[in-house]
């Protein structure tokens, strides 16, 4: 199991670097999480930069939530369990504070749909430009379990989701690997930029 820590821990800071050179999470914002064989999840700690994390900076919780070592994981560790419960196929999960996931505190509207772009092709499982993905706004709350309540109420009643913003705070998108999940965070910010640019923020 230790070893297996290892190599998710590595792979979640290879992904904060990225997603810092991005500039995807500035000062400490945004959280990382992979799940492990034993069903357990190495989660960021609180506070800790996204740029510059090392292994100490990765801790170990239980399938509920519950730290492993004593450590305070993420504020919005909830949101992350959650989603694990759900998506068994899930392996790791990606919340970076982008511009753009901060931009939506400007948009009235409760999703944003993208379509006919051909960069949707590198979300998991869309083969083609001409396809509808639609990324649902959640309004912010300190509240974890009522903000995770939310997401589930609109996921039990909405095909399956790909990735969800919290409005004027960032978003979540997940994958099978940590790879695949920075791959969708990349092509979803830079989707967003695109959509934000061609339709204004006021609409």
């Amino acid at each position: 199991m230790r070893e297996d820590f290892h190599t998710v821990a590595a792979q979640l800071i290879k992904a904060g670097r990225a997603l810092h050179a991005l500039g995807m999470v500035p000062a400490t914002s945004g959280n990382f999480s992979g799940r492990l064989p034993d069903g357990n999840i190495a989660i960021t700690v609180s506070g800790t930069h996204k740029g510059q994390l090392t292994e100490a900076d990765i801790m170990s919780m239980s399938q509920d939530g519950s730290p492993l070592d004593g450590r305070k994981p993420s504020a919005e560790a909830g949101l992350h369990v959650h989603l694990y419960r759900r998506f068994s196929q899930v392996n790791a999960i990606l919340h970076p504070h982008s511009e753009a996931a901060t931009l939506t505190n400007k948009f009235d509207r409760d999703e944003i749909v993208l379509e006919g772009y051909e960069l949707l092709k590198a979300f998991d499982g869309i083969n083609t430009h001409e396809y509808r993905l639609v990324i649902p706004i959640f309004e912010n709350d300190q509240t974890i379990h009522r903000l995770a309540g939310r997401i589930n109420d609109y996921m039990e009643t909405h095909e399956t989701i790909m990735a969800y913003i919290i409005r004027g705070h960032g978003f979540y998108t997940w994958g099978v690997s940590v790879d695949a999940a920075l791959r969708h965070c990349e092509a979803l910010e830079f989707l967003l930029q695109c959509e934000f640019k061609s339709t204004g923020l006021t609409r």
